[in-house]
């Protein structure tokens, strides 16, 4: 039996109470499907409820635009007859009028357990906006892709805080984003009126391929569960002047620049005898984003056992490699960058300017990853008593 969703425990099971009689918002994309892939805005179109507005993230809510930091319009859906609002525009809060003749917004994300991934901060303002303008939010649980044993990375400095970044958690935090919602809206006091709506039969140890669901790319550029794996370390390349591989087939899997021998490089990596992973010389052109129609060398990171895959230490042990590769070569990306216009965006990616400094100081790997082990206990404690699971 396939894990069952909190968005079917909603409509079919004794949550149903939650939304009965009551005008719905939706907060959804693409990925909002049940197990039999059909879309939340179908299953919530007919009921004892009224399905009256529709809210999409970043990408949109039909998520069909390719590109990262590009605002998505307002609009109408001409199938369910009810505006679709932007929260990736002029605002990324739910305002007045978009909640005018909204009871209660169901919120149902497909997240990819990185801190940085933007749809649980577009949750965290309609949890703002629910709170400000006295109506109820109702979360639909979902699997986190990656599991929710294991914890990587710094905790962001709030110094450091953005839109891919407004609380201070690790790059990997193991939660579902239900459980997401606990911890920012209790621990770190947004206090809106809350229902999570939890999932039956997902444990803490599952991958997204093990939960009997079918998988649906939640944004342009994580078409793979393979991509989910990698994401919480190769997200860090989007704050550099090297190519993710956005424009190719592999995003976040392919790394690399014009101006790398991937060879050589693969090679370095390769000695570096990281558990979990393979580093495949490769050449690639991306087709838009960074380095658009530039040949590109690097590697693919090929994931030969994710139960001991450290993906937050692949991406700083690659990024080290890249700087010893081409100590010439501009590394890191200038911003504006999600909203920031100040601090370089590899920062904000991070949640500090550690990283930065410490590769370009030639501090080894082993040395900027420290302090890690202290923040991932303190958050494994953290988070115990807002686990569903």
């Amino acid at each position: 039996m396939p894990v069952r969703l909190g968005l079917e425990r909603l409509i079919d099971g004794p949550d149903r109470k939650l939304i009965a009689g009551q005008r719905i918002g939706l907060v959804s994309n693409p990925a909002s499907v049940d197990s039999r892939i059909v879309h939340a805005s179908d299953r919530l179109a007919s009921g004892d409820w009224t399905l009256a507005a529709l809210f999409g993230p970043q990408h949109g809510f039909r998520s069909d635009l390719q590109e990262n930091m590009i605002e998505s319009p307002h609009g109408r859906d001409a199938k369910r007859r009810v505006p679709v609002f932007s929260l990736y525009s002029e605002t990324r809060e739910p305002t007045a009028e978009m909640l005018a003749d909204v009871d209660v917004l169901v919120i149902d994300l497909q997240d990819v357990g990185t801190r940085i991934y933007t749809y649980v901060y577009t949750m965290a303002n309609c949890l703002r906006a629910a709170r400000k303008h006295g109506i109820r939010v109702v979360v639909c649980d979902r699997p986190n892709p990656i599991g929710g044993d294991e914890i990587e990375g710094a905790t962001l400095d709030p110094a450091y805080e953005s839109f891919v970044g407004q609380f201070p958690i690790p790059m990997r935090h193991g939660l579902t984003i239900g459980e997401v919602a606990r911890l920012f809206n209790d621990h770190f006091g947004i206090n809106a009126a809350v229902d999570v709506v939890p999932m039956e039969g997902w444990r803490r140890s599952m991958y997204f391929d093990e939960t009997g669901l079918p998988w649906v790319l939640p944004s342009p550029n994580i078409p793979t569960l393979d991509t989910t794996v990698v994401y919480p370390g190769a997200v860090l390349f989007e704050g550099t002047e090297l190519s993710e591989g956005r424009g190719t087939t592999r995003p976040f899997e392919l790394i690399g620049a014009p101006w790398i021998d991937p060879e050589r490089y693969a090679d370095a990596m390769n000695a570096r005898a990281i558990p979990g992973a393979y580093f495949r010389p490769a050449f690639f052109e991306p087709t838009f984003h960074k380095q658009a129609q530039k040949g590109c060398g690097g590697c693919q990171i090929h994931v030969t056992d994710r139960a001991v895959f450290p993906a937050m230490r692949v991406a700083i042990e690659m990024l080290d490699e890249f700087k010893r590769e081409a100590p010439r070569e501009k590394l890191w990306r200038d911003p504006p960058y999600e909203y920031e216009h100040v601090k370089p965006p590899i920062d904000i990616l991070y949640g500090s300017d550690r990283l930065r400094h410490g590769i370009d100081g030639g501090e080894s790997p082993a040395s900027i990853m420290a302090g890690w082990n202290d923040d991932e206990a303190a958050f494994r404690t953290l988070r115990e008593k807002y686990l569903l699971y």
